[in-house]
């Protein structure tokens, strides 16, 4: 195979990390959510939707091994989703990326116990999925398209590669390597075998991933023909509904199998449709896949397709996936901010998209949406004690119509403990433990920094290894220290640090004298010869900025959105009364931007005077039209991502003009 590599994110041993902003979430997850979500597992939290995910593997195991007792009466059957199974897949990998920066051999004992579980439900054959292992095994491969077990199978395979990294065993990972094996055998271009793929992705950039450890090219292969096969007539989907008789839930839908963005070949796709998450990671994986065998037109479908998402399909926060009825893309420009689904995973695949197209080429386009989605729509998802969860991130909330208009059903006022569809609190689990491989990128002769935060990170170039320190208060104050060690000699290399996409204005020393290096597609390039104790410093004008939306987009047609640095701001009930509908910027002057450290655990919150519409005299229901009357009112904005955290109530990103 050809490898075009041009860079790669340094891997998670290489970064520590040591941010005002992020550790707090990091130990969040290491210390609360990981040992959180072992118990929803397991079905032991109180008043929560039971998991059932242990619980099936435990039935599995008992039935592959009648010896075995676990516990569960082996004449149940399977409960929950079909994929049940992958939330546990992401809670081993979010556990292994923190054993990497934090060794606990208590959690580490603990995930060898669910390691044993499930590789004890293993088929002979390598076959690995409960549903069918308790169900049936005659139907296994029989429903690609709906049941998941090509999306297990992925989501097994990260967690194998990620726990195989982090502690050196290898027992999941040959587990599942037996798996691959498996799926090869039944699975693929040869005549005899099901010319299917994936009716959830996922298991194309897993399988990318399995690749970087074993070199095998039968793993790349298989991963490359999923996607070469996708969408390809006859189409493999619509053959198996006919030939096993099962349902197809969208058939009378205008997506019909763009809902699994199978309806045409992946290379025939310029516009992201179907369901928003199986969207972005199959688009992850052709990234993948493109890079990994120097395939320029998949690579070119990619560019195109992220362009799509990132200005005309994407929420200011990098929330994706406008439309609850399928959970999926809709159409350009259409945007509305209180019946959007905007699923957590979404966000977070969209980041796993934009930090593969950074390994292509640093461009702060990806950056920029990286940025967004992490510090936006990601983190929105969580509670900020990590015991609870939004699936769905609006923009715009108003109680009364969450509880009671029908078309705002999926949309919750307060996070919630779990789900009976849990694959958001795992995948948050997972993405803010593997934080540190979204830093900095290497090649032969560039290092670049992509986002600003607290760390050390380590790296050799030209044959010599040095060391980055980064200091920064970011995203609260825009200064960034960066100071190199080089233990072995001066190296000399590119450094290239990102100029986010927001930033209109900054100032950039070397050594403490100002420099003007080139802007090359965003990134301020430096080319020289570095040692020890060179530092860097940037920083970033960071004033109170209004965003307005494209004329094309109808929902905020006379409103704007307020941010600061990467930051977006709202405006909750809590600090600003009810009806937030009849509140307007004004011309605000004297803004006051102060972080309060007692609010939120510690925002950066906006206020200045804007204004509310007054009310009507005659408090009448229609009037002929007049002027209306506004008085002034203090606004008070916190980060979007920190907003209900204190209690229900009414919210709103974007505010009238």
């Amino acid at each position: 195979m050809k490898n075009t590599l041009i860079s790669e994110f340094l891997p998670l041993n290489t970064v520590s990390i040591n941010d005002r902003f992020w550790s707090p979430f990091m130990e969040r997850i290491r210390t609360k959510v990981i040992p959180y979500q072992w118990e929803a597992l397991n079905d032991r939290i109180p008043g929560a939707e039971p998991s059932y995910c242990m619980r099936n593997f435990k039935l599995a195991a008992e039935l592959t091994h009648p010896e075995l007792n676990y516990g569960v009466p082996k004449d149940t059957g399977h409960a929950g989703f079909v994929f049940q199974d992958s939330d546990v897949a992401k809670w081993i990998e979010a556990a292994s990326y923190s054993l990497v920066w934090h060794p606990d051999p208590k959690l580490e004992q603990t995930v060898d116990g669910a390691v044993d579980i499930i590789c004890n439900a293993q088929q002979d054959d390598g076959y690995l999925d409960t549903f069918y292992i308790i169900n049936g095994m005659n139907k296994r491969f029989t429903n690609l398209k709906d049941n998941h077990e090509l999306y297990c199978f992925g989501h097994f395979l990260e967690a194998a590669v990620a726990y195989y990294e982090a502690t050196g065993k290898r027992k999941l990972l040959d587990a599942l390597i037996r798996y691959t094996e498996c799926i090869d055998n039944h699975i693929g271009p040869e005549d005899g075998k099901l010319h299917g793929y994936p009716g959830h992705e996922i298991a194309e950039m897993a399988l990318a991933r399995l690749y970087h450890i074993t070199k095998d090219e039968k793993h790349i292969k298989l991963a490359t023909y999923f996607i070469n096969e996708r969408g390809k007539s006859p189409l493999y989907f619509e053959e198996e509904t006919k030939r096993n008789g099962n349902d197809f839930y969208w058939k009378d839908s205008y997506m019909q199998y763009q809902y699994y963005q199978a309806g045409k070949p992946v290379r025939e796709q310029f516009a992201a449709e179907g369901h928003a998450v199986r969207g972005v990671y199959l688009y992850s994986g052709m990234a993948d896949v493109a890079r990994l065998t120097g395939d320029r037109t998949l690579l070119e479908v990619c560019e195109v397709l992220f362009a799509n998402i990132a200005t005309k399909q994407m929420y200011i926060t990098g929330a994706i996936g406008q439309s609850a009825y399928g959970e999926a893309f809709s159409y350009d420009y259409n945007l509305p901010n209180d019946t959007i689904y905007g699923e957590t995973c979404a966000a977070i695949g969209l980041a796993f998209f934009a930090r593969r197209m950074l390994e292509f080429a640093p461009r702060n386009i990806y950056a920029d949406v990286l940025e967004k989605t992490l510090y936006n729509g990601i983190i929105s998802g969580i509670s900020l004690d990590g015991t609870a969860y939004f699936y769905v991130n609006p923009l715009e909330v108003f109680p009364e119509a969450a509880a009671k208009d029908n078309r705002m059903r999926h949309v919750k006022i307060e996070r919630q403990k779990w789900f009976g569809c849990a694959c958001c609190p795992p995948n948050i689990a997972r993405i803010i433990s593997s934080l540190g491989t979204y830093i900095h990128s290497l090649n032969t002769d560039s290092l670049y920094t992509h986002l600003y935060m607290g760390n050390e990170a380590q790296f050799t170039i030209g044959g010599k290894e040095l060391f980055l320190k980064t200091e920064t208060l970011y995203p609260w104050e825009g200064r960034v220290d960066s100071t190199f060690t080089a233990p072995s000699g001066a190296a000399f290399f590119t450094y290239g640090l990102r100029i986010p996409g927001w930033c209109q204005g900054y100032t950039l020393e070397l050594n403490g004298e100002k420099i003007t290096p080139e802007v090359q597609n965003g990134y301020a390039v430096i080319k020289r010869e570095w040692k020890s104790r060179d530092r860097i410093t940037i920083i970033f004008d960071m004033p109170v900025v209004f965003v307005e939306t494209s004329p094309h987009v109808r929902e905020t047609r006379g409103k704007a959105a307020v941010m600061r640095g990467p930051l977006v701001y709202c405006l909750e009930e809590a600090d600003n009364g009810k009806e937030l509908c009849r509140l307007h910027l004004g011309t605000p002057k004297g803004y006051s931007v102060l972080h309060e450290q007692d609010v939120l655990e510690g925002v950066t919150v906006i206020s200045f005077v804007g204004k509310r519409e007054k009310d009507w005299t005659n408090n009448a229901l229609y009037r002929i039209m007049e002027t209306s009357v506004l008085e002034d009112k203090p606004l008070r904005f916190i980060p979007y991502y920190a907003w209900a955290n204190r209690g229900p109530g009414e919210m709103t990103l974007w505010v009238n003009k």
